[in-house]
């Protein structure tokens, strides 16, 4: 693929949860997309949320992604 072609890409959404932040949130998403859907390009973050154990510490990461793959010829 050379830059300045024409292509065409679809968003899809997709929720990653982590326990270890947001960054592994995001991480886990985009592999998981990675290994359903091929040419994966980009990533942009909807929502971020997460879960409060009854301690008040976080216990849980919830990221909303939308990833963009490109459309097969």
């Amino acid at each position: 693929m050379t830059y300045g072609e024409d292509r065409i890409y679809k968003k899809v959404e997709v929720i990653g949860v982590s326990c270890k932040g947001i960054e592994g949130a995001i991480q886990a998403a985009v592999a998981k997309a990675h290994r359903s859907l091929d040419k994966i390009s980009w990533f942009e973050v909807q929502e971020v949320r997460g879960h409060v154990g009854d301690d008040g510490q976080i216990t849980e990461y919830q990221v909303v992604l939308k990833v963009a793959f490109q459309l097969k010829e």
